[in-house]
């Protein structure tokens, strides 16, 4: 086939090939670029391996396959919050936007959440043109997620799919220069489950060195499984199957069948009344702190100074848990079914707990403090907490707290988990979430958080101070503006509890 010069402009050589991507706007983009080897067949639970080189030119113009993972348990956040499912041998891959491929800009690398157990790198919303545009080159990735990802297996490594996560940074410092960026200065970002596996990979040994700065979104450093823990949920899920907990046995189950008692074990653990899990966080599959990929909890390392050298920013929704109220017709709760769900959480501290909250939340509905108390204990808290021990460790961080709320559901969803998303990538228009966060989401917040994070990214400086003694939290809405130590009683209330 013969190129023309435009052809020639779009065209770029890797370590294992030469790729075609797709250019508009003043924006290059490649897709679905595998950074590792297909993990099939005997190589499923095994460490990633480096991709296989081809001859001639690949087309990278459209995204690859997704993981295999296991369908959405949820149908309402299945419709508002749909993940892509794209058929394909690998899903091991990445995709690239770009301002220049002969430049060498900073590096934006972001890890889709999904609990660890769905999602994609290739969700619409985190388009990186935007990105591009402002100088910056953009990259997401897919990485094993659920029982391939996670499960601890004997005789396979655990945390594979933080191995991936590894060794898509790897790939990147071969190859992102010959796509214009700099192999320096790679920020890492991640929200949710992503924003967990961003401040896990500091405590990573194997991840030193292949990024200069982070950003945590929604997530935080507390979401991690002892060894025992991880072997009785693995424990759970071969049982489920009736087979053996061995490599060889779950290679020979059918991958829908995994799939399925996965969630079956999500599911009868999340559910509650079994003493063997009260003391689990609220997600059933998730890192393990091995003692090898992973040599201790990512708070203790953060304590100890692992990661110090790291830019830091670390961010949460102001009322995260809306996501899952409001939506789900759990607006008019009454008292008991709020008392209820924070003696699940908490046990014997639930009565204080729910008193401290009323008398700072005079009038608030059982819905508004089941939201407040169930945001904190799962994501606010903890950040702050990590923030505390970078600090102790002489490492400050920035924080944030994203606090516009949409008109949406009677304007009872709050700032709810995923909202900022499309603010960072400056994608209010994709039809991701829309229906959440509505058709007026306000473009000059977006501006805003946009910027901040490309300043960031390019910088190592947000655009507010840092945490500090007084600890400063930036307020991202309509009137952002630095607050001090914003709502301090949250530490008093929780005490050692999380």
């Amino acid at each position: 086939m013969d190129e023309t010069a435009s052809d020639h402009s779009t065209v770029v050589t890797t370590v294992q090939g030469d790729y075609r991507g797709s250019r508009a706007g003043g924006v290059l983009c490649f897709k679905g670029i595998p950074y590792a080897a297909a993990p099939a067949g005997v190589d499923r639970f095994t460490a990633p391996r480096l991709p296989e080189p081809h001859n001639g030119i690949v087309d990278a113009v459209e995204y690859g396959a997704t993981v295999s993972a296991p369908p959405q348990r949820s149908a309402v956040i299945d419709r508002l919050l749909p993940d892509p499912v794209r058929p394909g041998s690998n899903g091991l891959n990445l995709n690239i936007w770009t301002p220049d491929a002969g430049g060498s800009a900073p590096v934006f690398v972001f890890i889709h959440g999904g609990g660890f157990v769905t999602g994609a790198g290739s969700t619409s919303a985190f388009d990186g043109t935007a990105f591009a545009r402002d100088g910056v080159v953009a990259v997401t990735i897919n990485y094993r997620l659920a029982a391939d990802g996670f499960l601890a297996i004997p005789g396979a490594p655990a945390n594979r799919g933080l191995l991936d996560q590894i060794a898509a940074l790897e790939w990147l410092q071969q190859n992102i220069t010959a796509f214009g960026g700099d192999p320096g200065r790679v920020t890492i970002a991640g929200e949710s489950a992503g924003a967990m596996s961003v401040l896990t990979l500091l405590a990573m040994p194997a991840a030193r060195g292949l990024f200069r700065r982070a950003i945590s979104q929604s997530g935080d450093g507390h979401h991690v499984h002892t060894p025992e823990q991880a072997a009785l949920i693995a424990a759970e899920v071969a049982a489920e199957l009736d087979v053996p907990l061995t490599v060889d046995a779950l290679l020979a189950v059918p991958i829908d069948a995994l799939h399925a008692a996965t969630n079956a074990t999500i599911s009868r653990v999340g559910a509650g009344g079994d003493p063997r899990f009260a003391s689990f966080t609220r997600l059933v599959v998730q890192p393990v702190v091995d003692g090898e990929t992973l040599p201790e909890h990512p708070l203790a390392a953060a304590a100890a100074g692992a990661g110090s050298e790291i830019d830091v920013v670390i961010g949460m929704n102001g009322d995260e848990y809306g996501l899952f109220v409001a939506p789900f017709g759990l607006s008019g709760m009454g008292d008991d079914v709020l008392t209820r769900s924070v003696e699940r959480l908490i046990g014997d501290s639930a009565f204080d707990v729910l008193n401290s909250y009323r008398e700072q939340r005079p009038g608030a509905t059982p819905a508004e403090l089941f939201i407040a108390i169930q945001s904190d204990w799962f994501c606010r808290v903890p950040a702050t907490r990590y923030a505390d021990a970078r600090r102790a460790a002489g490492a400050e961080s920035y924080l944030y707290d994203f606090t516009w709320r949409p008109s949406t559901y009677d304007g009872e969803l709050g700032a709810f988990h995923t909202l900022e998303i499309p603010f960072v990538f400056d994608t209010l228009d994709d039809p991701w979430g829309l229906e959440l966060r509505g058709a007026d989401a306000p473009q000059n917040l977006a501006d805003v958080v946009h910027r901040a994070w490309v300043q960031f990214v390019s910088t190592g400086d947000p655009g507010w101070p840092v945490y500090g003694d007084e600890r400063r939290v930036q307020r991202l809405d309509l009137n952002s503006h630095v607050e001090i130590d914003p709502e301090s009683y949250r530490r008093t209330v929780w005490g050692s509890s999380i």
